[in-house]
């Protein structure tokens, strides 16, 4: 295990924003991990856990206490079974498992963080997520100081959650364990439209893998959500705010609120969330509430690219990018009466 004192983590982040970390481990097995955990839980010290740094917003101060980088390495294909350790990197999983000609997470290619960050976010993009694939996480049970395997069922995921996510202090994934699918070199069926409509399919239909992760990759990367050190569009935790899910009662009153601002004739996006719930765009949202791409004036900024995407664009501080993302929730709000949710995690900081 790697320790170093004073460590400055902005380089591990994708943000580039944050301050040192008092003390910054860098485990490589699980073993490793497992024992920075409890001895950070048997002293009471604070501990902080990075994977790939692309879901964190940390404060300008720092962290005040153990940092963990989890770095473990290992990926394991039985037939269609595959093993990840927590630490692989999650795009290079995802074209491994395309060059092995298996389906289920190739329209997941390009999203940057570690394999298990993956079901703690229940990661989701382009009509996949890893809750439909993920068969079991093999987890550090912080509470019970054990390591523990939870099936898929007892994972609680939802639409970017998960029982990871509702108990962050709890658990520390070490493995997730998939079930993809040998279609014969071929994708999964392919569901978001505008993969669909860039490949020239119908929904539903499948493509060759290959060109179902090339399609997505140029997708992302059209809206800065490909990690390029030269761009700072991609200086981002990607979408930063999840989209919100409205009950009947509040989808119409939101309806109410675009008719009232924007006419009769605009019908915004809307999709059916389960139980009568109704799940529309974050980003339509802060487009419509007049935070269009580019918007800013500081080093903190929209993305020229993508609505939902807020930049460092070098020089930022992260009370800079907050400061940006409380006038976006504000706008928002007094706009559409719906109060956005940030997708990255917070530490030392809050919107």
């Amino acid at each position: 295990m790697q320790e170093l004192h004073d460590a400055p983590l902005a380089p591990l982040t994708t943000f580039r924003l944050g301050g040192p970390a008092r003390r910054l481990i860098t485990a490589t097995t699980d073993d490793e991990v497992v024992a920075a955990v409890r001895e950070a839980d048997d002293t009471g010290t604070p501990l902080l856990l990075i994977g790939g740094g692309s879901n964190l917003v940390i404060g300008d101060q720092g962290f005040a206490g153990t940092a963990l980088v989890i770095a473990t390495k290992g990926f394991a294909l039985d037939g269609t079974r595959l093993e990840l350790a927590a630490g692989e990197v999650w795009t290079d999983a995802v074209a491994r498992t395309v060059e092995a000609g298996l389906a289920g997470i190739e329209c997941l290619a390009g999203i940057p963080g570690s394999a298990g960050a993956t079901p703690i976010q229940n990661v989701g993009a382009y009509g996949q997520e890893v809750a439909s694939t993920i068969t079991e996480v093999v987890a550090y049970d912080r509470r019970t100081r054990e390591t523990v395997t939870v099936p898929n069922t007892e994972c609680a995921f939802s639409y970017r959650h998960s029982r990871f996510k509702d108990e962050p202090e709890r658990y520390v994934v070490l493995r997730v364990r998939f079930e993809l699918e040998d279609a014969g070199g071929l994708s999964g069926p392919i569901k978001y439209a505008e993969t669909a409509r860039t490949l020239g399919v119908e929904p539903g239909d499948r493509v060759p893998l290959a060109d179902a992760r090339e399609t997505v990759l140029k997708l992302r990367a059209g809206k800065g959500m490909v990690l390029d050190p030269e761009d700072h569009d991609t200086w981002s935790a990607g979408s930063f705010f999840t989209n919100p899910i409205l009950t009947a009662e509040q989808f119409a009153a939101f309806h109410a609120r675009v008719r009232e601002r924007l006419g009769d004739d605009v019908t915004p996006p809307a999709y059916a969330a389960g139980d009568g719930h109704t799940k529309t765009s974050a980003a339509w949202l802060i487009d419509k509430a007049g935070f269009t791409k580019g918007y800013g004036t500081g080093p903190a900024r929209i993305s020229t690219k993508h609505t939902l995407a807020l930049t460092n664009r070098g020089a930022a501080t992260t009370e800079d990018l907050l400061a940006l993302a409380r006038e976006v929730v504000t706008g928002v709000r007094d706009a559409f009466g719906i109060t956005l949710v940030n997708e990255p995690v917070t530490v030392g900081v809050r919107l």
